[in-house]
């Protein structure tokens, strides 16, 4: 997890930093530092003007620039006179471009990500129609009243095609969706059942045990993978071996298995397996959790589509600016009470759970995107410190023709460093205590 998250928040600060430096340099401005991580200093070089380093603390980045007010505070060379190199020397809608420069870096590198992972490995999911068993109605799906066997035929009113529907940002973070539920009655028939879903219902996916405690395809599985080491492994059971009862009760579909196997946590239990042509009786112990030790691959029928590169760059913009969307949509939520902070936001540690315990190149890369557009859209708020606060003066300065003096530009920068430490502050001790 330590090494995907670290790996990731450098390759997009340092790009971010790195359309600072060159739009600063496009416009012949001396950039000072070029930093990856903040000090204590680990090592660094210098070529020409610029140092280059990299600091202990590696949840960020900076890039100093000649002139210009930012974290340093360096109030001393600023009282000397503008040399003509320096940021605060150049005209504003320059230095504006320079502020943006590292914003339009991440949009561009969430795009690019986003637009090669559409088009090498095109789009695999379940279609809706395939799910033909219906759905397993988990905790929070009973809570709004869902049922297992249920059938979603629409969302909103509205027909889909991808199971995955069922949970995007636009029900999620949606106001007032809902869906359209065929169920079965008593004598055999199906009937229509609309079931709302609250709007502060984003607030059960902060992480990856809720979410998985919404809903499921029902779905008929084989063994994926086995643990090693697992009760699993050590009771004889395989990969590709068919699950065909627990406890003597036949079982077809995962669901089955998985509730008998959560109601013995600490016991034995007898599974009737098929494997190939031999029928097996294996006796794991469940564990404490209430698993056994083994993943299910399910046999429900898979939709693969390849896109053309038009399609693909059309499909991975498109996705690319929904993250920003995504994230207006969710801070609207907090803002309107719907759902809490403490939920919504994650920090490092959080984070660091979405890449997980393996290492996996698709899921990596699909992160980085995904906080490639994060970071754009955090950095663009008219916050001071950040680059949208220091956008936001100079587009002042453009419209009213007026700047503002160096002593309003430090208090502010002050101001905006001690919020930005207190939200940091905040989502650390939020992911450790309260998720």
């Amino acid at each position: 997890m330590v090494g995907q998250l670290l790996l990731a928040l450098s390759i997009l600060v340092g790009l971010h930093e790195l359309g600072h430096l060159v739009a600063a340099r496009m416009f012949g401005m001396r950039v000072e530092q070029y930093f990856i991580g903040f000090p204590p200093k680990v090592f660094s070089f210098k070529k020409g003007d610029t140092e280059y380093g990299l600091g202990a603390i590696p949840l960020g980045g900076f890039v100093k620039i000649s002139g210009m007010i930012d974290e340093s505070l360096d109030t001393e060379a600023m009282a000397q006179e503008p040399k003509p190199y320096e940021f605060r020397a150049k005209p504003a809608w320059q230095r504006l471009v320079v502020m943006l420069g590292g914003i339009i870096v991440n949009i561009i590198t969430g795009i690019v990500i986003f637009v090669s992972l559409i088009y090498s490995l095109g789009s695999t999911y379940i279609a809706s129609r395939d799910a033909k068993f219906g759905i397993v109605a988990l905790e929070y799906g009973k809570q709004i009243g869902l049922k297992t066997g249920d059938h979603i035929v629409e969302i909103n009113g509205k027909p889909f095609d991808n199971i995955a529907d069922v949970t995007s940002p636009d029900v999620l973070l949606g106001n007032n969706s809902y869906y359209t539920i065929e169920r079965p009655t008593a004598g055999g028939s199906l009937e229509q059942i609309r079931v709302d879903v609250p709007n502060d219902m984003v607030a059960k996916f902060s992480d990856k045990e809720s979410a998985a405690n919404f809903i499921q395809p029902i779905f008929p599985f084989n063994i994926g993978e086995v643990e090693p080491g697992s009760a699993a492994a050590k009771a004889g059971l395989k990969a590709d071996d068919r699950i065909t009862s627990v406890n003597g009760k036949p079982t077809a579909f995962f669901h089955e298995v998985q509730e008998v196997i959560r109601a013995n946590k600490g016991k034995q239990i007898t599974l009737g397996v098929q494997r190939g042509t031999q029928s097996l009786t294996l006796k794991p112990t469940v564990s404490a959790e209430g698993t056994v030790g083994f993943r299910p691959n399910s046999l429900l029928k898979e939709t693969h589509v390849d896109y053309t590169f038009g399609e693909a760059l059309s499909k991975g913009t498109e996705r690319a600016f929904g993250v920003i969307y995504d994230n207006i949509r969710g801070f609207g939520k907090i803002f309107k009470g719907q759902i809490s902070p403490s939920k919504a936001l994650s920090g490092p540690v959080g984070i660091a759970k979405m890449f997980g315990g393996v290492w996996d190149w698709t899921r990596f890369w699909s992160l980085a995107g995904l906080l490639s557009m994060a970071l754009a859209f955090m950095n663009a708020l008219p916050i001071p410190a950040l680059d949208g606060g220091h956008a936001t003066m100079l587009l002042y300065e453009i419209v009213s023709g007026r700047k503002p003096s160096d002593k309003f530009v430090e208090g502010a920068q002050r101001v905006g460093m001690v919020l930005l430490l207190g939200l940091m502050a905040f989502a650390f001790l939020n992911d450790i205590f309260f998720k």
